[in-house]
């Protein structure tokens, strides 16, 4: 195995790790604790559970390999604070669209070589990534990795003392 596989293959799995404890978290708490701030005055679980929906759905075009699935999140809970926006689907909903999203993420990403890890991602030009090679695939993977596991240590304080 060559050191770019295994960076690579790292990487996969701490998101991978990332999103299946997220997952377990999220889905097993009730509408009631989904409606719960994490520190009076902060976001609601609710909130981060659609937020990274949305952030995870952008991913697809953002890595070249394939469609948004639910841009219709992206008002509620991206562009807009918490609160601001009604939430237009039911948490049940939202709980599926957060596997879909993933299921087909982690699908897709597990399809691409290390050599397509290293191209350029969505956002930038031909041109722009001639000059510079950082902005990859992979660049992108470690960052949202780290959003995700920032947000879930946000998350996680909501569960009973």
């Amino acid at each position: 195995m060559n050191n770019t596989r295994i960076l690579i293959d790292g990487a996969l799995h701490a998101w991978k790790t990332n999103v299946d404890r997220t997952s377990k978290f999220f889905l097993a708490l009730s509408d009631e604790q989904l409606q719960e701030e994490i520190a009076p005055g902060r976001n609601r679980a609710v909130y981060l559970l659609g937020h990274h929906t949305a952030i995870n759905d952008m991913l697809l075009p953002l890595l070249r390999v394939g469609p948004r699935l639910h841009a219709e999140l992206d008002v509620t809970f991206v562009v807009n604070p918490d609160g601001s926006q009604p939430i237009t689907v039911s948490t049940s909903e939202l709980k599926q669209f957060w596997t879909e999203v993933n299921d087909s993420l982690w699908q897709e990403m597990k399809k691409l070589s290390p050599e397509d890890w290293l191209e350029r991602h969505g956002s930038v030009s031909e041109e722009d990534f001639a000059h510079e090679p950082h902005r990859n695939r992979h660049s992108v993977l470690l960052s949202r990795t780290s959003h995700l596991a920032y947000h879930f240590g946000q998350a996680i304080l909501i569960r009973p003392r």
